[in-house]
C-alpha cells in the first residue's frame, strides 16, 4: 500500500500497534512518510521514534536526523543527535557512517561551526574518516561556512575522490569568491578523468559568470550537446546566466529559445541578461511574453525589469511597473525595488522626485539609495542639494552605517571638491570600522587564458610589452582629441601624476593586453568589479573607433559595447 496522506499513515500505524508481529517493512514505510515526506508530520514520526522499544539498528535515528535536517529548525537536528549521542546504553544503535553528513548539513544550514568542528573530532574518534560519503559532507560543511581552506584540506588528503568530491570543493570555491581556483580545480577535475554532472556544471558556470571564462563556458556547452544530456531548468539558467555575463547575449538567447520547460527563473535570466546589455525593449517585450504564457513573475522578475527601465532611463514606465508590483501582481516590493526606482529617478535628473519617493517609503532607505541619490547629485550638478544630503547621512546615519561605498563615494566627493581634511576623515571612520574598499581588477580571456590586473600593477610577465602599448595607444588617441579627464583622479597629487594613473586603470591595462595578444576582428571581451570612470569610458569609446575594433566591458553596473566610436549605452550610466 502506497501511502499519500497522514490520515492513511495514521490508519496502518494504528493497524500495526494492534498487530505488532506485521511485515517491519510496514513501520518503516510509515515513518519513511511522517519524516520525510512534504505531506507528513514530524511531530507524528518522533512521537512513532520514542514509541519503539530499543531499535536494532540505526535507521529510525538517522532518518529522524535527516528529516529534522532538511527542516525549517535545522538546530533540532543537533540537538536530537546530542540527546542520541550522549545518552546511548549498551543495547542502543550507535551512530554510524549515515548518521554525520546528516549533522553536518544541519551545520552548514545553521552556520555553526563550533559544533560542526566537533563532529569532525567524533567522526576521526569513531574511525569514519576514511569515508567517501562523510568526507565529501566534511567539504560541504566547511564551504557553507566560509571556510573553504578546511575544506580545501579535507579533500586535498582524501584517500579517493567521486564527483560529488570535486564538485563540492568547486561550488565551494566558487561560493566563497575564488572562482578562479574553482576553474583551475575543475581542470584537474577533468584532468583526473571525471566527467561533470548537472551540479558540477552549473558550479562552474557560476565561475565562468563570476570571471568571464567563456572557453570554459561553451566547451561545457559542447560537452552537453555531445552527450545529448537533457538539460534541467537550472542549468538551462545557468548558461543563459554565463553568456549573459560574458557579453554573448545572442548565444543566451539562444539557449533561451530552445528550452522546451521554461519555468520562471529561466524567463528572468534572460530578461535581466537583455536589460544588463542595453537591450532593454527586447527584455520588456519578453516580460509581456512570459505574461501571455501564463506565468506570474516573482520578486526578482521584477527588478529585472526595473533594471531594464533604469538603464534606459524610462521614469514613467518604471514607476508604472513599481505600481503593479503590488497592484497587479500582488507581490510585497523589496528593498531592491525602491533602490531601482530610486536610482532610476536619480539618473534621470528627478532629484526632488528621488528624495522624496526616499522619505515616503514605507521600509527603511538602505546605504545604496542614499548613494545613487548623492551620485545623481553629483553628476547633475546640484550641488546644495548633495551638501544637504551629505549632512544628513552624517549626522544619523554614520554610526551604524557598515557600508564600505558610502564612505568611499562621501570621500570621493569632499576631494572632488578640494576638501581632502573631510576625504581623510572618511578614511578614519573606515579605518575605524575595519572597512576595506575593494580593490578594482579588470579580467581579460585570451586563448583560454585568464589574466588579471589591478590599477597600475606590473607582475605581469608581459608588463613591459603591456606598458609600451598603452603609451603608444594614448600618444595616438591623443592626436585624435583625446584629453585624460584628471579630474576623475580624486589625489591629492600634481596634474602629471594624476595622468599616469589614469592612464594604468586595469580595464586600461587588460584592453591594451587585448590589442597586443588578439587578432583584428575579434572582440576583446573584459570584466571588472567597479563602474567604469569617465574618462575609461571616452578612451574605450576612441579605441574602438580609430583601431577599429569592438570591446565588450562589463562593469559593475552593466555592460559597455564599444563599436566605430560609440557605445552602446548612450553615454547614459
Amino acid at each position: 500500500m502506497e501511502i499519500t496522506t497522514m490520515a492513511q499513515a495514521t490508519q496502518l500505524y494504528a493497524q500495526l500497534l494492534k498487530h505488532p508481529q506485521s511485515d517491519p517493512q510496514n513501520l518503516a514505510k510509515v515513518f519513511n512518510f511522517t519524516a520525510l515526506s512534504p505531506s507528513g508530520n514530524l511531530t507524528y514520526a518522533r512521537h512513532i521514534l520514542n514509541s519503539l522499544k530499543t531499535p536494532t539498528n540505526s535507521y529510525f535515528h538517522n532518518t529522524m536526523i535527516r528529516a529534522y535536517s532538511d527542516s525549517l529548525d535545522p538546530f533540532q537536528s543537533i540537538t536530537f543527535f546530542l540527546s542520541w549521542h550522549n545518552f546511548q546504553d549498551q543495547f542502543s544503535p550507535s551512530p554510524d557512517r549515515f548518521t554525520y553528513p546528516f549533522v553536518l548539513k544541519a551545520c552548514s544550514k545553521l552556520k555553526h561551526k563550533r559544533f560542526g568542528k566537533q563532529v569532525h573530532g567524533l567522526i576521526c574518534k569513531s574511525g569514519f574518516a576514511p569515508d567517501m560519503y562523510i568526507q565529501n559532507a566534511l567539504i560541504h560543511f566547511y564551504s557553507g561556512c566560509d571556510l573553504i581552506g578546511s575544506a580545501c584540506k579535507v579533500f586535498d588528503k582524501m584517500p579517493e575522490r567521486d564527483v560529488v568530491s570535486w564538485t563540492s570543493v568547486i561550488n565551494g570555491l566558487v561560493d566563497n569568491k575564488r572562482p578562479l581556483e574553482g576553474l583551475q580545480m575543475f581542470k584537474n577535475m577533468e584532468i583526473e578523468g571525471f566527467e561533470p554532472n548537472d551540479v558540477t556544471v552549473i558550479s562552474v558556470l557560476r565561475a565562468c559568470a563570476e570571471t568571464g571564462a567563456l572557453s570554459v563556458g561553451v566547451k561545457l556547452d559542447e560537452f552537453v550537446n555531445n552527450k545529448g544530456i537533457k538539460l534541467r531548468k537550472n542549468v538551462v539558467t545557468a548558461f543563459i546566466d554565463m553568456y549573459s555575463k560574458c557579453g554573448c547575449i545572442d548565444s543566451a538567447m539562444r539557449v533561451f529559445d530552445q528550452a522546451v520547460n521554461r519555468d520562471v527563473y529561466v524567463w528572468t535570466t534572460m530578461i535581466s541578461g537583455l536589460a544588463s546589455h542595453g537591450r532593454c525593449k527586447e527584455a520588456i517585450e519578453l516580460f509581456e511574453q512570459l505574461e501571455s504564457v501564463g506565468l506570474r513573475p516573482d520578486e526578482k522578475t521584477m527588478t529585472a525589469v526595473l533594471s531594464a527601465c533604469r538603464n534606459m532611463g524610462w521614469v514613467d514606465e518604471g514607476l508604472t511597473y513599481f505600481k503593479n508590483i503590488k497592484k497587479v501582481y500582488k507581490l510585497r516590493p523589496t528593498v531592491q525595488h525602491y533602490g531601482c526606482i530610486v536610482d532610476l529617478l536619480a539618473r534621470a535628473g528627478r532629484l526632488d522626485d528621488a528624495e522624496k519617493f526616499i522619505k515616503t517609503m514605507p521600509i527603511e532607505p538602505d546605504a545604496v539609495m542614499w548613494r545613487s541619490l548623492i551620485w545623481g547629485c553629483k553628476v547633475h550638478g546640484d550641488t546644495k542639494r548633495m551638501e544637504h544630503l551629505i549632512k544628513h547621512i552624517e549626522g544619523e546615519k554614520m554610526d551604524s552605517c557598515d557600508d564600505c561605498g558610502t564612505y568611499v563615494l562621501l570621500g570621493n566627493v569632499y576631494a572632488s571638491n578640494g576638501k581632502w581634511k573631510n576625504k581623510a576623515n572618511m578614511r578614519r571612520l573606515m579605518n575605524q570600522k575595519g572597512l576595506v574598499k575593494p580593490s578594482g581588477h579588470s579580467r581579460i580571456e585570451i586563448e583560454g587564458v585568464i589574466y588579471e590586473f589591478t590599477a597600475g600593477s606590473t607582475c605581469h610577465d608581459e608588463a613591459a610589452s603591456i606598458y609600451k602599448k598603452l603609451n603608444e595607444i594614448e600618444e595616438t588617441l591623443k592626436v585624435n582629441g583625446y584629453d585624460p579627464k584628471i579630474s576623475d583622479v580624486l589625489l591629492e597629487i600634481d596634474n602629471e601624476e594624476k595622468a599616469s594613473q589614469l592612464l594604468h586603470h586595469s580595464e586600461k591595462l587588460a584592453v591594451s593586453l587585448g590589442l597586443i595578444k588578439t587578432e583584428p576582428g575579434t572582440i576583446i571581451r573584459i570584466v571588472k568589479n567597479l563602474r567604469s570612470c569617465e574618462d575609461c569610458h571616452s578612451f574605450m569609446k576612441r579605441i574602438s573607433g580609430v583601431y577599429q575594433r569592438e570591446i565588450l566591458i562589463r562593469d559593475r553596473i552593466r555592460f559597455h559595447r564599444f563599436r566605430n566610436g560609440e557605445c552602446s549605452c548612450g553615454d547614459y550610466w
